[in-house]
């Protein structure tokens, strides 16, 4: 580490990278209007997000780190969502992520005296439904099609095409599987 720097966990590139999107954050994406999901999804390619057709990310949504996240084609991101992504989160096609929920992809090793920053993948299924106020954990995948119930604590993960909720999240019951449009 740079002993100018202090023990930092995230490299200078990475933190000049994050000083810089939080300045075009603050300057483009927060004040856009709206319905100009094809401007923020821009700003976020340029940033090194990979974004396809038709994404819904809201001018509120909190991106810690663009080149850490995979959009899906129509996938969608809620204002007041905090994606803290340390490490990759992938949203698959169609997913929805409600108002509130906050996907963290980091944690500390807390046996070492250290308590170094360890930072896992999430992963969003296809079709699958994040409702509001939901915390989702490092290294979860909720499986295609799946409802993860308001206010859920999501800390293992969840299986495709099923109604899961509770602090800790578990499943309740099946979803029908519907047909894709």
């Amino acid at each position: 580490m740079d002993k100018n720097l202090g023990d930092a966990p995230f490299s200078l590139k990475n933190r000049m990278g994050r000083m810089l999107w939080g300045t075009v954050c603050f300057l483009l994406f927060r004040p856009s209007p709206r319905p100009f999901h094809s401007w923020r999804s821009f700003l976020l390619r340029l940033f090194g997000a990979t974004m396809g057709s038709n994404c819904h990310i809201y001018p509120g949504a909190i991106i810690w780190a663009p080149w850490n996240l995979d959009c899906a084609d129509s996938a969608a991101i809620a204002d007041g969502v905090i994606i803290y992504n340390q490490a990759k989160i992938t949203l698959g096609r169609d997913a929805i992520v409600s108002q509130g929920s906050h996907l963290c992809t980091g944690t500390h090793d807390y046996e070492s005296p250290q308590f170094p920053l360890l930072a896992f993948p999430i992963t969003i299924g296809s079709r699958a439904w994040v409702c509001a106020d939901c915390f989702v954990g490092p290294g979860v995948v909720i499986g295609d099609g799946a409802v993860i119930g308001a206010r859920s604590v999501v800390l293992k993960d969840m299986p495709g095409w099923t109604v899961s909720a509770g602090h800790p999240c578990v499943p309740i019951k099946p979803r029908k599987q519907i047909p894709a449009v």
